[in-house]
């Protein structure tokens, strides 16, 4: 991923809901915003079909931290957007995750990250906080510009589809069903949640 000093920068103007939020915060530039967003508590929401939930709980995982800025980016017309990428979660990513691997005889789980991409650069708001990775996530099997406030649902669908056509096809993975990439993933969450506690 970049340097945040590489983040695009623009003076906050009233355009919608979250640059009034960030105004009301004393928040007056988009770079600043971005800080401000990093340096929040890593974790997980209670409702992802809050918008605000971010702001409400002080605190959230990659989702919310880069839809919220994806969406203040919108607002204020800066090429700036969310991607979402699925990566190789591994022993080398969390301490725990062999254990997943070897009981479901996968070489590593799939899991989903989400970054921002601004032009050909690449930041991760959630890189340097306690959110149970040993290390940044810099590669990906496939990555997808999506909306800032994707849902859940809409976000599952994308990673399914991702999981069968270019995951299940690859070598590594012959032999492997679906359903076991989808369990596999369940305990992967799971093993992050307790990571961050």
């Amino acid at each position: 991923m970049d340097p945040f000093e590489h983040l695009p920068d623009k003076k906050i103007i009233n355009r919608g809901a979250f640059s009034e939020k960030f105004l009301n915060l004393g928040i007056s530039s988009f770079k600043e915003a971005c800080m401000y967003v990093h340096n929040l508590e890593y974790g997980y929401n209670s409702d992802y079909s809050d918008n605000m939930i971010l702001f409400k709980e002080n605190k959230g995982s990659c989702t919310m931290k880069h839809g919220t800025i994806a969406k203040l980016a919108e607002e204020l017309k800066i090429p700036l957007h969310k991607n979402i990428g699925v990566y190789k979660f591994s022993e080398q990513i969390t301490t725990g995750a062999e254990k997943i691997t070897k009981k479901y005889n996968i070489p590593y789980v799939p899991m989903v990250h989400c970054f921002l991409k601004h032009r050909d650069l690449r930041f991760d708001l959630t890189e340097g906080n306690k959110n149970g990775k040993n290390k940044p996530i810099n590669k990906f099997i496939k990555t997808k510009q999506v909306k800032p406030l994707i849902s859940r649902k809409e976000e599952y669908t994308l990673f399914r589809d991702i999981l069968k056509n270019e995951v299940l096809p690859r070598s590594e993975m012959e032999g492997v069903k679906i359903r076991i990439l989808l369990k596999a993933r369940e305990e992967a969450i799971k093993l992050l949640k307790r990571a961050i506690e």
